[in-house]
């Protein structure tokens, strides 16, 4: 008999980071297919029907224990989503993992995902006793350079035209965070 954990909410000053859930489908494909948010992004879906992928994924995660991924809510207003992150790829063995995120653009430039992202690295370093986190960044993405940069992360390299989107490869820059 297996007992499922349950899942770690976070609470900033702010706002809280909760489960996505199933009725959350419409909320995360509104942002999943706002070109403001895919941009640079990486995943992006054209219905809502295809956005089950991101959810099964989700849960996928939390099940096998490789990754937890945050609804961005307001304290006030815990059912409208802000944005979004998540730890993914854990590599229990090693002891590190990737962090992702987005954000709404109405949200941009107000210090959110810098408060939220400062929960996530508590939960990765202390909670997880993850040693190492890596954010993976287009070059053209300077606010999530200087985003990760400012939260302590260091820019270890760019891996040339490592990713596909459409027709085209795109190279990645790589950052990095050592567990104080």
């Amino acid at each position: 008999m297996t007992t499922e954990t349950p899942f770690p909410l976070r609470q900033t000053e702010r706002f809280l980071l909760r489960q996505i859930q199933q009725e959350d489908r419409a909320q995360i494909y509104a942002a999943l297919s706002n070109p403001r948010v895919i941009a640079h992004y990486g995943i992006a879906y054209d219905s809502e029907a295809a956005t089950q992928e991101q959810l099964d994924w989700y849960r996928d995660m939390e099940q096998s224990q490789t990754g937890y991924w945050w609804a961005i809510c307001s304290t006030q207003a815990p059912a409208v989503i802000l944005g979004s992150c998540g730890i993914y790829e854990i590599d229990a063995y090693n002891h590190n993992a990737d962090i992702g995120y987005w954000l709404l653009p109405d949200y941009w430039g107000l210090g959110i995902m810098h408060e939220c992202l400062l929960s996530l690295l508590r939960f990765a370093f202390d909670d997880l006793q993850l040693h190492r986190l890596e954010a993976e960044i287009e070059p053209a993405n300077i606010a999530s350079a200087k985003l990760v940069q400012k939260l302590g992360f260091e820019w270890e390299g760019r891996r040339r035209e490592v990713a596909r989107r459409d027709d085209a490869y795109l190279d990645l820059n790589y950052y990095a965070l050592l567990a104080p």
